[in-house]
C-alpha cells in the first residue's frame, strides 16, 4: 500500500528528492505519490519536515 501526502504539505520538495523510485511529483497545492510506482520504502516519510506523509 502506497504512502499518501496530506494537505499539511508545504511544497518544500524534500520528499520528491528523497524518493528513490521517482514516485513523487508536484500536484495542485501539494506533492502527490503515484501509488503504482511507490514501493513503500518510507524514505519520503522520514524526510518530511511537517509530517505530512503517512502510510495509506
Amino acid at each position: 500500500m502506497a504512502y499518501q501526502i496530506s494537505d499539511e504539505c508545504t511544497m518544500c520538495g524534500a520528499c520528491e528528492s528523497a524518493c528513490p523510485m521517482e514516485a513523487i511529483s508536484a500536484g495542485d497545492g501539494k506533492y502527490v505519490i503515484d501509488a503504482n510506482t511507490c514501493t513503500d520504502c518510507g524514505a519520503c516519510e522520514a524526510t518530511c519536515p511537517v509530517g505530512a506523509i503517512s502510510a495509506a
